[in-house]
């Protein structure tokens, strides 16, 4: 049997204590959280008091230098991730980074070119979408041609965070469009298999803090496709995806962001979530997805993964 991930946690907040508790749904033996690291020791041993971990570090850059780790997963606040992110692959590690990557291009281009290219280290944004099972059965629906070519992609997200600090600040990099609307936009993207759009037309409201708090956006591809993304983080309603085609549309249910089933024209596809851990956030036993692909491409030797690559 390989040898267990050994995996650091950087950040000790509650979507950290999520991946961290999803991993006890997985094998045993797949996967060891070697050691957390917070801004104060405390709050590192806290979560691993609470959440497990064999060791606890008051600074992030103990982390990027403990010989034991394999991959760190960076959970950090997300003015932090270029930051941290470069840290630990400058120090050997291989790295999953929450979403958003990092806070605009320039910083991305910064983190793949700087860092993970340069370290030849595997890097990959955490957006847990791509690996649940119905985004799997959603592509390979979408390559058999059961809706024929497609034509219109509608997504939406809409949660009510007025009350999530993090959400509502410039200087914590708040926003939907970081943080909700990236689900919409990047069920887009995989549709549209990684294409830019042609044109987007957008538009949207800010908080009193100057973040978008509610966003809409048209985009239009080439061979007559077109797609809409709306997000908000004021309201609260069930949030899917459809995938219209010239033969037949597929709607992967709510949430879309994390589903457990679609339904299309050959049938309907039911994937439920393993239950029995407390999380913190809804259907966040799915991490345990982007977990087992992170241990997939470190034993393959790659360093981006198929399902997440970096150009899309």
């Amino acid at each position: 049997m390989a040898a267990p991930t050994r995996w650091g946690i950087a950040g000790a907040g509650l979507i950290s204590a999520d991946f961290v508790t999803a991993q006890r749904l997985l094998p045993a033996g797949h996967h060891r959280v070697v050691a957390v690291a917070a801004r104060s020791l405390q709050s590192a041993k806290d979560f691993t008091a609470k959440y497990g971990g064999e060791k606890a570090y008051g600074s992030y850059a103990e982390l990027a230098g403990d010989p034991e780790i394999d991959v760190v997963y960076v959970g950090v606040v997300n003015t932090k991730h270029l930051e941290v992110a470069s840290l630990m692959l400058r120090g050997g590690k291989h790295v999953l980074c929450e979403k958003p990557l990092s806070m605009n291009l320039r910083q991305t281009r910064e983190l793949l070119e700087a860092a993970a290219r340069q370290n030849g280290r595997f890097l990959m944004e955490a957006v847990k979408s791509r690996f649940f099972p119905v985004y799997k059965e959603l592509q390979r629906r979408l390559q058999a041609g059961e809706i024929g070519e497609v034509v219109h992609v509608t997504a939406t997200l809409f949660d009510d965070t007025r009350n999530v600090e993090r959400m509502q600040k410039r200087e914590l990099g708040g926003g939907v469009t970081l943080d909700l609307a990236l689900y919409p936009i990047q069920l887009v993207t995989l549709v549209m298999g990684g294409e830019r759009p042609l044109r987007v037309a957008a538009g949207g409201h800010l908080n009193a803090n100057g973040v978008d708090e509610t966003i809409s956006a048209s985009l239009v591809y080439s061979k007559g496709r077109v797609a809409s993304v709306s997000s908000s983080m004021k309201a609260c309603r069930p949030s899917e995806a459809l995938i219209f085609g010239t033969k037949g549309f597929i709607k992967v249910c709510s949430p879309m962001h994390c589903p457990e089933s679609l339904e299309g024209p050959s049938g309907a596809f039911t994937s439920p979530l393993p239950r029995g851990e407390t999380f913190n956030f809804p259907n966040s036993e799915g991490l345990m997805y982007e977990a087992e692909e992170v241990r997939r491409c470190l034993q393959e030797g790659l360093f981006e993964s198929p399902g997440m690559t970096h150009s899309v």
